[in-house]
């Protein structure tokens, strides 16, 4: 029996493979999922890995707006468009009921509202709010960028606030916009870097617009996620000052989801070893400004399911991803930069 501390998607795609091969697996989440406002984007190669795990394609497309292209419009336009590569927006909300769904009819267990405070890697229990579990198998640490488990395997590697606070909004009421439809458009405002300091994107469907801010200032707090959209309205028309929908979106979107933008440094990092290996965020988040924790996330969870299904070292498979993230990430900066 595996037991995966954490049913994010990194955790619950985990659960759901390995019991595909009858593999048992127990997921620990102390939260019952439930919509916040947050979305996300999953290109092909994520999308080809989930139905590699067998999850169901036509169940993740119901939820889901096909996305045709990405437009950076702080770009020279000789390369401020990209193709889509299978790209979909989903709401996270959504995607995690298509997940969970996937992971309970292949017979894994996930209990939900179990707060796991402490994990003892040596005798292999993991303490909740009410009791002690004795794991006799692996542990798999998915339980975000507040891990339980990282801050016993590595107390000094702690998370980073990046210095930009995330907005996250979705209209209420049917809008019309004059950009093209379908594409996920970036506009930024650029300090003395290559990448932009402040940006807001968007991209509208039917009537429906999914937009966001990453605005450079100092943290909120944690507790503080729920706003009105008027709350942010200079900060967020500051943060792309040329872009003249952005009234048009505030006015049709009632609340927004505000978060502070964090990472878990690779800096430091201990290698991981049984019993307990930590992925997802929980190992490497980045900022979600970097828009890749989702397809990271799955990621991980196929390379550990390989190592667990053949007998292979899982902590090995962490190492191998660590390099590829870090890789990746490299590339990124360079793409998306204006320089």
């Amino acid at each position: 029996m595996v037991t995966i501390v954490g049913g994010g998607i990194a955790g619950t795609v985990l659960a759901g493979a390995l019991a595909c091969h009858e593999r048992p697996a127990t997921v620990l989440e102390r939260r019952v999922p439930e919509p916040d406002g947050a979305f996300l984007v999953l290109d092909r190669h994520a999308h080809d890995v989930l139905g590699e795990l067998e999850v169901p394609h036509e169940a993740l497309e119901a939820v889901s707006f096909p996305v045709t292209g990405l437009r950076f419009h702080y770009l020279p336009e000789s390369r401020n468009t990209l193709g889509s590569r299978m790209h979909r927006l989903y709401r996270r909300a959504d995607l995690m009921r298509v997940l969970a769904e996937f992971a309970c009819d292949a017979g894994a267990e996930i209990h939900y509202e179990v707060t796991v405070t402490d994990i003892d890697p040596v005798t292999r229990t993991v303490f909740t709010e009410d009791r002690a579990i004795a794991v006799n198998d692996l542990i798999i640490a998915a339980d975000g960028v507040d891990s339980v488990a990282r801050a016993r395997l590595e107390p000094d590697r702690a998370a980073e606030y990046t210095g930009q606070v995330i907005i996250y909004g979705t209209t209420t009421e049917p809008v019309q916009l004059p950009t093209d439809p379908s594409v996920l458009h970036f506009d930024g405002r650029f300090g003395t870097g290559a990448l932009p300091i402040s940006s807001f994107g968007h991209l509208w469907k039917d009537g429906t617009a999914f937009w966001f801010a990453r605005l450079t200032r100092p943290a909120i707090s944690q507790q503080d996620n729920g706003f009105q959209a008027a709350d942010w309205a200079d900060d967020i028309r500051a943060a792309a000052p040329c872009v003249d929908i952005i009234d048009t979106l505030l006015a049709n979107t009632s609340s927004v989801l505000a978060c502070n933008a964090r990472r878990v440094p690779f800096r430091g990092a201990k290698p991981p070893r049984p019993p307990m290996i930590l992925c997802g965020d929980a190992d490497h988040a980045n900022s979600p400004a970097a828009g890749r924790g989702a397809c990271e996330a799955i990621d991980d969870a196929d390379a550990l399911h390989r190592a667990i299904l053949t007998g292979e070292d899982p902590a090995a498979a962490m190492i191998v991803r660590r390099g590829r993230i870090a890789a990746e990430r490299d590339e990124a900066a360079h793409l998306y930069g204006r320089e």
